[in-house]
């Protein structure tokens, strides 16, 4: 660039710490708001991955919009003028603030939940996300025009500085600012560092102002530098949609296939974010080279591991976090390496975002509409390998026979898997093994083989990519499928149906999970085809209480909030009434065809029906003291809707109770306690209630399969659980332990360290 001689009378430039300083506050109220929001709007989605993903798409396409805007207001050729519109933009922007949720869209769908969220989102954060969102570049522009590149200093470097804002941000909001304050104290401290932020850039703007270049144009380097090709365009979006695709793929894949567990949507986005201050920086932590040796053995691990559902969640998990890191660091380490001069800033900045917008929206909107399971994940990955070198020019002999060797043994492992396996007999060999050992011994070789030379190859992209697919489409075959699977996905998840053979249940029991969640089982031989299983069998504290009210009372009205298989429909007699209430219209689907299962078609003695949307609200829409019994039974998996275990949402549940009606409040869960906020819950919202801890005993009641279960029992009155409170198995509630969570403060680190603590003393590890 051409240097411009400095001026000893013109004021000094802003320091570096200021253009710092305003990049990472943006960053960081963006990351804030993200989580905040999600706390305030996804519980009534039922806080499933995909809900988290179409959330997080609606921020990128919101991060697109800012980075336009920072980009056309570079058509403004004065700082002067720039600084003025923008935070005329911020205050506009304000005018939606104190931050709350805009009740303007109406009621959440079940029919079209992404539509709805969206507007939603849109209306409620879109503008003032969209004006935080646009500081970034518009900042690193002005960095660009005070400074030039005579001081030897590029501002993507701030970048940096953004992305380490937006990981403090997303780390604290988690671990203390969740637990340490209320839902309003939240919204408006959000909204008061909102202004505090303006007030800032307002005054970063004096300075550049100041700094005496707020009349004269840009350098003739910055004015005059060449137009950006269509093909580095392209590029740029490639290179940032793979990482975008992946963040949302990982966790779908993590919280889908191998566990399930709260804040571990926490781990992909900082890991994203770690890519990018990676990349950015003037001297990379890992350089670039270093990261494609890396990734080419991570990912060939990761897609040779992938099929194998059984192996352990502590090698899986890291492994794909690993392959997820390397992979989108060799991206954006790409991506920087064909960043333009400053004077294309804000254009690089927008075509990245669109890039992101596109890889999100792919995962979000297309994926669960065109693959019935997490395929978007394995195929995103394995198409990332094309971004590493070709170099098919200086193509040496040697790399051949590696691609044939590699595509070869991929071949190799399910034949011998599939057609010699099964006519071998389990017949002594050698050294102790089977000559069925030794079968399954030579396919995982040739499985070892065939990723070893995805890594020889990785230095050709090309050749690469054949052998991965290979190897991934062979391990999926290699993998006994035997259990007849089907799946399906909606919006809400991925639904996944199989069977196991249960001795004590005569043999085939079929099963239901949302994700790796159980919400069902029954079982298909006939003398035990309608028998409720599981949480729900006459054993537990769910059968426990279905049995009692039925003794105590000739026609019960019963609602249940969480459908899953329907088991509780077989507790219903001919002068009884169930009524579902489900979020999910593709388990009403699943669970009302008896090809799948039939508990509510079948089993089922009186009338069964379903009411399609969030249970909080549309429960209560019902009549008040209409039911004998309320089954609240949504808080298994660990996407818990905490909106329906609140002090004001019980409450509500106890108007449409009988004088003498029972709830249930099926708290099971193996991340959460879920207990204690419901106990303390439980009394703030003017109830009595009693609790039990189950665990089958060896032995008992085989035939319903059962499984450990914690509930709580609430009723209007003492007097309506007095013949649970003559039961020993029933113990009085501790109220008193944590706080009750409300529509204002819900406290999910302190659950999930309650169960840690729990099982570290169960385990006495």
């Amino acid at each position: 660039m051409t240097a411009i001689p400095s001026d000893a009378t013109s004021p000094p430039r802003p320091a570096d710490a200021l253009f710092a300083a305003t990049v990472f506050a943006s960053a960081g109220l963006v990351f804030l708001v993200e989580p905040m929001v999600a706390k305030l709007v996804l519980p009534q989605l039922g806080g499933s991955p995909s809900v988290w993903n179409t959330s997080l798409a609606f921020f990128q396409a919101a991060l697109l919009v800012g980075y336009g805007y920072a980009h056309a207001l570079q058509r403004l050729r004065s700082l002067k003028a720039q600084a003025a519109v923008h935070i005329l933009v911020l205050l506009a922007a304000a005018l939606t603030l104190p931050l709350r949720i805009n009740e303007l869209i109406g009621p959440p769908s079940s029919d079209h939940p992404a539509l709805w969220l969206l507007g939603v989102l849109t209306v409620s954060i879109g503008a003032p996300f969209a004006a935080l969102s646009a500081t970034a570049p518009l900042v690193q522009a002005w960095h660009a025009r005070v400074f030039h590149e005579e001081a030897g200093q590029e501002p993507y470097v701030l970048y940096v500085a953004s992305n380490l804002g937006s990981l403090l941000a997303l780390l604290i909001y988690p671990l203390a600012v969740e637990p340490g304050l209320t839902l309003t104290a939240q919204r408006l401290s959000w909204s008061g560092g909102y202004l505090a932020f303006s007030l800032l850039i307002a005054g970063l703007a004096v300075a550049v102002i100041r700094a005496g270049r707020q009349g004269t144009a840009p350098s003739q380097a910055l004015v005059h530098a060449p137009p950006v090709a269509w093909r580095t365009r392209l590029t740029w979006v490639v290179l940032a949609a793979i990482p975008s695709s992946l963040m949302l793929g990982v966790t779908t894949y993590i919280t889908t296939d191998i566990a399930s567990a709260p804040f571990l949507w926490v781990a992909p986005l900082a890991l994203y974010l770690l890519t990018f201050v990676v990349a950015f920086q003037a001297r990379p932590a890992i350089p670039p080279s270093r990261t494609l040796l890396l990734q080419a053995a991570a990912v060939a691990l990761c897609l040779g591991l992938m099929p194998f559902s059984g192996i352990s969640f502590a090698i899986q998990l890291p492994v794909n976090l690993a392959t997820f890191f390397l992979t989108g660091l060799m991206c954006h380490q790409a991506l920087v390496a064909r960043r333009p001069p400053p004077a294309q800033l804000t254009e690089f900045y927008f075509w990245m975002s669109l890039g992101g917008v596109i890889g999100g929206s792919f995962n979000a909107f297309i994926a669960p509409v065109i693959f019935n399971s997490v395929w978007e994940y394995p195929v995103v990955l394995i198409a990332a390998t094309l971004v590493r070198p070709w170099r098919l020019e200086a193509l040496r002999p040697w790399y051949w026979v590696v691609l044939v060797l590699g595509v070869a043994a991929a071949l190799a492992s399910p034949i011998l898997n599939t057609f010699v396996a099964p006519h071998i007999y389990a017949r002594p060999a050698f050294w102790g093994m089977t000559q069925i050992d030794l079968i399954k011994g030579a396919v995982l070789l040739l499985l070892i083989l065939s990723a070893t030379c995805a890594i020889l190859v990785s230095e050709r992209g090309l050749l690469a990519c054949a052998v991965l697919i290979m190897l991934f489409a062979s391990a999926h075959a290699v993998v006994d499928r035997g259990d007849h699977s089907q799946s399906w996905r909606s919006f809400f998840g991925v639904l996944k149906q199989s069977e196991t053979k249960v001795p004590a249940l005569g043999g085939p029991t079929r099963m239901l999970k949302h994700g790796t969640t159980l919400h069902g089982a029954e079982a298909l031989t006939p003398p035990w085809r309608c028998n409720p299983l599981v949480y729900y069998a006459n054993s537990t504290p769910i059968g426990q209480v279905f049995l009692a009210e039925q003794r105590a009372k000739p026609a019960l009205r019963i609602g249940a909030v969480g459908l899953g298989t329907g088991t509780v429909s077989a507790y219903v007699r001919r002068s009884d009434r169930l009524t579902f209430f489900e979020i999910d219209p593709l388990v009403v689907r699943i669970s009302s065809d008896p090809r799948h299962f039939a508990y509510t078609t079948q089993c089922a003695r009186g009338a069964v029906d379903y009411v399609i949307g969030d249970a909080r609200l549309t429960l209560a829409k019902q009549p008040t003291d209409a039911f004998d019994l309320l089954l609240i039974d949504a808080f298994s998996s660990d996407a818990v809707p905490t909106h329906l275990l609140t002090v004001q949402a019980v409450r509500g549940y106890l108007t449409h109770l009988k004088p003498d009606g029972v709830m249930i409040l099926h708290l099971s869960n193996r991340n959460l306690d879920l207990s204690g906020p419901a106990q303390a819950v439980a009394k703030a919202a003017g109830g009595s209630a009693l609790i039990q801890h189950f665990h089958p005993k060896p032995g008992e009641d085989l035939a319903g399969w059962p499984s450990a279960e914690d509930a709580v029992i609430v009723a209007r009155t003492p007097e309506a659980l007095a013949q649970f409170a003559a039961d020993d198995r029933w113990k009085p509630t501790e109220p008193d332990r944590v706080r009750p969570w409300t529509d204002d403060y819900v406290n999910l680190v302190g659950a999930l360290w309650r169960r840690m603590r729990e099982t570290k003393a169960k385990t006495g590890s």
